[in-house]
């Protein structure tokens, strides 16, 4: 919402919009749109569908049975941060830039707490499904923190990478602007976050500061 109070989202949404074809430079992208969305959303859910068999797996094999709180909260994590998009696209019904009238499309600009303008096709852009694909694996990094730090760090390098390619693949398309991914990125962290809290988090026992008085003779 800060970001509304500038305009960087629409500084950097017409840095992708060709203003001669009337339409984003990747508008039509055989590579945006076919490999790096859909392909690469599919090979996301296949990691969470193996997560989720590894995760049933560990009630019968011994030796994912010290991971199953581990699975179990890379599973929730995943499933939750990915679910909340859809309805919350469809309480906000925000608008796409391609949508918009100063990119060639019909329908006003409006801010995200803003009323929406009378329209017929009410916006489903707020926040970034696709980008959530990538943020989503946050939940490696918390499910990795506690017993495998260096790896957890490595989870949380490919959750942020991968989520930032999805976002400015989209954002090239003209399918959102960059203050909604900012917000699915910050979504899909508070989610893992509470996931790992509820999970997996452990706080460290605390130390007496009374000791026990020495008997006397």
């Amino acid at each position: 919402m800060l970001l509304e109070l500038t305009s960087l989202d629409m500084d950097i949404a017409k840095l992708a919009f060709d203003p001669v074809s009337g339409q984003f430079i990747g508008r039509h992208s055989y590579f945006l749109e076919d490999i790096l969305h859909d392909r690469a959303k599919q090979l996301v859910m296949l990691f969470g569908v193996l997560a989720m068999i590894g995760f049933a797996a560990s009630f019968k094999v011994q030796r994912l049975m010290l991971w199953r709180r581990e699975l179990g909260c890379l599973v929730l994590s995943m499933a939750l941060s990915t679910a909340f998009v859809t309805p919350v696209k469809v309480v906000t019904s925000v608008q796409c830039p391609w949508s918009l009238t100063e990119f060639g499309g019909q329908e006003t600009y409006s801010e995200l707490l803003s009323p929406r303008p009378a329209t017929d096709k009410p916006g489903r852009c707020w926040p970034g499904g696709h980008a959530a694909t990538g943020f989503t694996l946050f939940a490696l990094f918390f499910m990795l923190r506690d017993r495998r730090p260096r790896l957890a760090k490595l989870g949380l390098v490919v959750a942020f990478g991968l989520g930032s390619v999805f976002s400015v693949g989209r954002m090239l398309q003209g399918a959102h602007f960059f203050s909604h991914n900012i917000w699915t990125a910050v979504f899909c962290w508070l989610i893992c976050l509470g996931v790992y809290y509820f999970v997996l988090y452990k706080p460290e026992p605390k130390l007496g500061t009374n000791t026990a008085a020495p008997s006397t003779p």
